[in-house]
């Protein structure tokens, strides 16, 4: 349910029924349900914040269009200052700002001419001064040849048929095709980029982007371009629309918010079918049966996300650049899904099972145009662990969303598609405080919570969201029961849900790139939350106990629970790559039987580019236990705690943490490794 970052950012998510309800518009420049003014960057100096300056700038688009010109006539300029190769060029993706001036200019690259896919980074400045650059990879760009095969493109559209009919397409040639640079995970490697179209096998559209090398014609990755969800509807009761009158007539079309249409596509599956149309301003009637009340719904959630984003980050629209969204109800026959297409930067809404429920929900609407928020600042990929991360962006802002909207007939709640009856038994889609009761979804971050479906392993960025915001433990809250544990048995307490959306956002929009992971994201936040509450407080030691609740780093001050701790200081120098691995060796004796079953493994390692290691435990049997494998993540170095099921071999012996350097360039060291039992 996302778009994916540069490659043509299409984004889609289906994810939970909307509601019909009885909606009464109101004519382009009647007062709204939230008026959406100028009063947001006053709401965000409101924030309870310790250094104000750190907040988000409530950028006007003419002022965003500024920065972005300013920084497209010095790109040439940044490269060199960088140490950009000549054959690099700098794109501007997109320009956010503080309150105290600081900028945060994201950029794409070009190699001869061709684009880099997962060479994103990010220039940070004040005063027309460099304060740091991040990027997703940090290999350099040099000596590739840019010459492929002549068979190269008909190999890889092979490679892209083959894929696409596995999920369903009927297709008999690819939409798309171009050269590329793909360096989103290892090293840069020349390759082509197809896209194949036709619809899944659920009525949903494809958009299948396959990465094929150049060269020897091996799929390297694929990635949907098209996201889903689920849904139904009936729920948010009489609301107030924008909409707008000509002549004789009104349609919706909501002119205070970025001119955002809704349309209906009358059960098509493409084009924009007829906007909604009428000669009075009261749209639908709470019923399946009058075509417009999922029109109502549509343009409901849209205001309503269009409102929290100006209201409470400064952010005008979707791309920040005050262009509204349009808005597709009716798709397909009996299609159960909604999603986001950022190709068309529009959202689109089926009707569920029978036709009988559209998924146009309030937290699906907040979701899914979430993932344009997404594609628009980080542009996670929607693939392993970052594509979780996506999808979790998507349901924490839905989340949120609904608590904003304060509709009485949808009440704010940590629940995913709860009106959608999607699962036949009145149970939500997901669940925030315990995501494993959906059946898929992980509680807690491990070594291959990555390779889940992306809805499954944003589970622990879920649980993360809930723990930050409420806290541990049993509670209840608008009438909703709650129980949330922790990985490591220790309680955390909240800090609010507005601290919490506000640190995931600034860490959206100034800390993540295309490649961020778990370990990238609590870097992230913990970075984004001390620049807004200071170093040591609060705010910085219950994030960081959250994301240790969920087995993702140490808790505040290095502590971890458990019995008998078995540590070794000793540095061991990590060769760079094609060097040979090394080991740092921990004695364990006293314990009874085998290792546990939640074994915590503590790594330290001193390392510019954490992505080139490869991390293995090796028992004392000789049986090893991969920890990590080598990535593009680019951050520096590693603090970390692993949780290994050992209870298959004996505790006493030595144990050895293996690592091995598996791309050039990059060098560490091994400076702490400890077993708690």
């Amino acid at each position: 349910m996302r778009s994916t970052h540069r490659r043509r950012a299409t984004a889609t998510g289906a994810l939970i029924a909307a509601a019909a309800m009885l909606s009464v518009g109101v004519q382009a420049g009647s007062a709204s349900a939230r008026p959406d003014d100028s009063a947001a960057t006053a709401a965000l100096k409101a924030q309870a914040v310790r250094n104000p300056g750190a907040l988000p700038a409530g950028l006007s688009p003419s002022q965003r269009a500024e920065l972005i010109r300013q920084a497209t006539a010095t790109t040439a300029a940044t490269a060199k200052e960088l140490g950009l190769s000549a054959q690099e060029k700098l794109v501007v993706h997109d320009v956010s700002k503080d309150q105290d001036g600081t900028t945060h200019t994201r950029y794409e690259r070009t190699y001869d001419g061709l684009p880099v896919l997962g060479g994103d980074l990010m220039v940070d400045s004040a005063a027309g001064k460099t304060k740091g650059v991040s990027k997703a990879n940090s290999a350099q760009l040099k000596g590739i040849s840019t010459a492929a095969p002549s068979n190269a493109p008909a190999a890889a559209e092979g490679q892209a048929l083959k894929a696409a009919k596995a999920a369903g397409s009927k297709a008999d040639k690819a939409d798309s095709a171009r050269k590329v640079i793909w360096m989103v995970k290892g090293a840069p490697t020349l390759a082509y980029e197809t896209v194949v179209g036709g619809l899944q096998d659920d009525g949903t559209p494809n958009q299948l982007h396959v990465i094929t090398d150049a060269k020897t014609g091996a799929k390297l990755h694929q990635w949907q371009g098209i996201e889903t969800g689920v849904g139904n509807t009936h729920y948010s009761g009489q609301v107030t629309l924008g909409s707008s009158q000509s002549g004789s007539n009104y349609t919706l079309t909501d002119a205070a918010r970025g001119g955002h249409k809704t349309y209906n596509l009358n059960h098509g599956s493409s084009g924009t079918g007829s906007l909604f149309t009428q000669t009075n301003d009261t749209w639908g009637d709470g019923t399946n049966s009058n075509a417009a009340t999922a029109g109502a719904d549509a343009a409901y959630g849209a205001g309503e996300t269009w409102d929290f984003y100006k209201n409470v980050f400064g952010r005008s629209g979707i791309r920040g650049d005050g262009v509204g969204a349009y808005s597709r109800v009716h798709y397909g026959n009996a299609y159960v899904n909604a999603f986001w297409d950022d190709s068309c930067f529009c959202m689109t809404y089926g009707d569920g099972a029978g036709n009988n429920d559209p998924l146009t929900a309030l937290d699906v609407a907040g979701h899914e145009m979430t993932h344009g928020v997404t594609a628009a600042t980080a542009g996670l990929n929607y693939a392993d662990e970052s594509g979780g991360l996506n999808e979790a962006t998507s349901d924490i802002m839905g989340t949120s969303v609904e608590f904003y909207a304060n509709n009485a007939s949808d009440p704010g709640d940590y629940l995913i598609g709860e009106k959608i009856n999607i699962n036949g038994d009145g149970t939500p889609l997901r669940y925030m405080d315990k995501p494993s009761k959906d059946g898929g979804s992980a509680d807690s971050w491990y070594s291959g919570v990555g390779n889940l479906d992306v809805h499954y392993s944003s589970g622990p960025a879920n649980h993360w969201f809930y723990l930050a915001s409420e806290g541990s433990g049993a509670k209840v809250i608008n009438g909703v029961s709650y129980d949330s544990p922790t990985s490591d048995g220790l309680p955390v307490t909240g800090i609010g849900r507005d601290k919490a959306q506000l640190i995931w956002y600034k860490a959206l929009t100034t800390k993540f790139n295309s490649s961020t992971d778990y370990a990238g994201a609590r870097a992230g936040t913990i970075a984004a939350a001390t620049e807004l509450y200071g170093a040591n407080s609060a705010e910085v030691t219950n994030i960081t106990n959250a994301w240790a609740a969920i087995n993702v780093g140490a808790r505040a001050g290095g502590g971890d629970p458990g019995g008998k701790v078995f540590e070794s200081t000793a540095s061991v120098a990590i060769p760079d790559y094609p060097g040979a691995a090394v080991t740092s060796p921990v004695t364990v004796s006293g314990i009874t039987g085998n290792a546990p079953s939640a074994l915590k493994v503590g790594v330290k390692i001193t390392h510019t580019y954490i992505g080139d290691l490869q991390i293995d435990l090796v028992a004392p049997n000789g049986t090893s236990f991969r920890l990590q494998s080598s990535s593009s993540d680019s951050t520096k170095n590693l603090d970390k705690t692993y949780t290994v099921n050992a209870s298959s071999v004996a505790a006493n012996g030595v144990w050895k943490l293996k690592v091995q350097d598996k791309a050039r360039q990059d060098v560490g060291t091994i400076t702490d490794f400890k077993l708690s039992f």
